[in-house]
């Protein structure tokens, strides 16, 4: 049997030439057309609902599947099950209140939406190059953190989806230093609204550069373990060698970035293609392989670690060498306070903070006010930033009427590309090896959603 043939929509030919089998052939039109040629036909069909509450969809993802046997002859996939409407939100929202809804959509990379959003806010602004170098560093340092916390969760869960409960213990215990160094400085493990238009909420707390040097040695470590228990093991490969193939020209059609896309060969990174943040000063590798199966994304996921911990390293010298300085942009129209004193409780300002507010003018303390509750105003235009997220290419496109909230805020996020080839990906394989795809995609349907 010929295998699926590719085509403007799930075109397919089934051809025996060798035993004059009776087939049938379809190309194009809608799959009710072809499920009713087939009906007629007399040919059995099972559909298989996996998910939307299914634990191998990264989420509440529909993956509707016609089955034959073991072989999947037909995958589609289903989306929006999980939608909050944060794109709708953001246009009721401040600039600034914007960063607390875009943190939310890819829930494991939520530093990479913030910086992505505060970069394109600062661009309508004009105040790109007025962003302190400190705030800068502490965005890439935040971030490649992020990328490796991330990194983790996909090889933790995409293990225990095979029933290696022990690859997933592993990945989240590594993944938990990350998290409590997030914590440490944010105040929070996830949807932090660390980074803000002009710079980041606050600097990092004193002890924190030490308390990171300690916990890279202790991430590497739990590496170290993963890749003995999943590149060594034979089971583990058997599963996903050649397994979810994606050639570099599926990966072109579908707009497909990130791992998958460096799998077929393509060094392509926006950190190197189109640098921000300064990632052009910063010495880092981009992994690929041309194996183009989910084995090579487990490979490469694990090496892009490597080289994000490399960049950790020599952010955290820059901000040992600099010493302490601003983070957040001088201009009192855009900036929200950076250096805020908690209270004894760990809640709130500490009294000596509210003294200081207000006791330093009541002009002072009406702009302060109205900068809060208005927002400030960004100029008439629209912008598009890009940034290398760890599913990959993550757009933001901004527009502005010159008001205090964003007219519109658009996402692009990766995942929700990367699942067009689903179907590319799974039919033709087994059953099985559709959890071995997904997992080798990582999507989190929040980012799909929004």
């Amino acid at each position: 049997m010929a295998a699926p043939q590719a085509g403007p929509r799930a075109t397919r030919g089934f051809r025996d030439d060798t035993t004059g089998a009776r087939t049938f052939e379809a190309s194009g039109g809608d799959w009710s057309d072809i499920a009713e040629e087939a009906a007629r036909l007399g040919e059995e069909r099972i559909v298989v609902n996996m998910g939307p509450q299914h634990p191998s969809t990264h989420g509440v993802l529909r993956l509707m599947l016609e089955i034959d046997g073991e072989t999947v002859t037909e995958a589609r996939a289903g989306i929006g099950y999980l939608h909050t409407g944060i794109e709708k939100n953001m246009e009721f929202r401040t600039w600034t209140q914007g960063v607390t809804f875009c943190t939310r959509m890819d829930y494991l990379a939520p530093l990479f939406q913030e910086t992505a959003y505060c970069l394109g806010v600062e661009k309508l602004l004009g105040i790109t190059d007025d962003v302190p170098e400190r705030a800068t560093v502490i965005r890439v340092l935040m971030m490649e953190l992020n990328r490796v916390s991330s990194h983790l969760v996909a090889l933790a869960t995409g293990g225990n989806e095979l029933g290696a409960t022990t690859i997933m213990i592993l990945g989240f215990t590594a993944r938990e230093e990350i998290l409590k160094i997030f914590e440490l400085i944010t105040g929070l493990r996830m949807n932090h609204a660390y980074v803000r238009p002009g710079g980041v909420a606050q600097d990092i707390p004193p002890g924190a550069l030490d308390t990171i040097r300690e916990a890279l040695p202790l991430i590497k470590h739990y590496l170290r373990q993963l890749e003995d228990l999943m590149l060594a093991n034979p089971i583990f490969k058997g599963r996903l060698v050649d397994v979810g193939h994606l050639s570099l020209a599926a990966c072109m059609a579908l707009g497909i970035t990130g791992p998958v896309l460096r799998s077929t060969g393509l060094p392509y990174d926006v950190r190197k293609a189109t640098p921000y943040c300064g990632y052009e000063t910063y010495d880092f590798d981009v992994p690929t392989s041309t194996d183009a199966d989910s084995f090579s994304r487990v490979i490469l996921r694990i090496e892009e670690c490597y080289q994000s911990m490399r960049i950790v390293e020599q952010c955290v010298e820059r901000l040992q060498a600099m010493g302490p300085g601003p983070v957040m942009v001088a201009d009192k129209k855009v900036a929200w306070p950076a250096q805020l004193a908690i209270g004894s409780d760990g809640m709130g300002n500490s009294l000596d903070h509210i003294r200081e507010i207000m006791g330093t003018s009541m002009e002072a303390l009406i702009h302060h006010f109205k900068l809060v509750t208005e927002g400030f105003r960004v100029p008439v235009g629209q912008v598009y930033q890009s940034v290398e997220a760890p599913r990959g290419e993550l757009l933001v496109h901004l527009v502005s009427d010159g008001g205090t909230r964003p007219y519109r805020a658009h996402f692009r996020d990766p995942s929700f590309n990367n699942l067009q080839a689903v179907s590319m990906m799974c039919e033709g394989g087994q059953v099985a090896d559709v959890v071995v795809a997904v997992a080798s995609l990582d999507p989190v349907l929040g980012g799909v959603d929004r």
